[in-house]
């Protein structure tokens, strides 16, 4: 099992990274894993320029009242990997946030469902705007969500 560091850099240590680069720190184990990693049970895996890979294992601390994974453990597994992959392409000073997240569910999980992917790619990069999309797939290559997101680029000043 994989031993990971939990926790937020300064901003002057981030703006010593580019977007690769920090996420790279992050897999590598040189930067901290951001907290809400730990909370909900996935974490950064994989990262090229464009593209961001993170691995969740749904459990029952995931159950909604009726008995699955809630559908905002999908939802932030692929928030994550969609924005961190327009990450990706942000040289050092530059900022982003997300703009829109739209989700399509395809099927449910349950604590048997075991280790699901969250791959996002991107699609455009503007100056200060940019899209990307993902999946949520399970071990086996089977889709249980697909998203889309919109960010906005704040580009360093200077």
């Amino acid at each position: 099992m994989t031993e990971y560091s939990y926790g937020v850099v300064s901003p002057d240590i981030l703006k010593t990274h580019d977007g690769l680069g920090f996420l790279k720190g992050i897999i590598a184990g040189t930067l901290p894993q951001p907290p809400i990693c730990e909370v909900m049970g996935f974490h950064l895996i994989d990262a090229g320029q464009g593209r961001a890979v993170f691995e969740g294992l749904p459990d029952l601390q995931h159950y909604n009242p009726i008995g699955s994974v809630h559908g905002g453990f999908a939802a932030t597994l692929l928030d994550s990997a969609l924005g961190c992959a327009i990450f990706s392409t942000l040289h050092k000073g530059d900022a982003w946030t997300t703009l829109e997240l739209k989700l399509n569910y395809v099927r449910g999980m349950t604590a048997d469902t075991g280790p699901v992917r969250a791959e996002g790619r991107v699609i455009h990069r503007g100056r200060t705007v940019a899209t990307s999309e993902g999946d949520l797939k399970d071990a086996a290559g089977k889709l249980y969500a697909h998203a889309t997101t919109t960010c906005m680029i704040f580009p360093a000043k200077g």
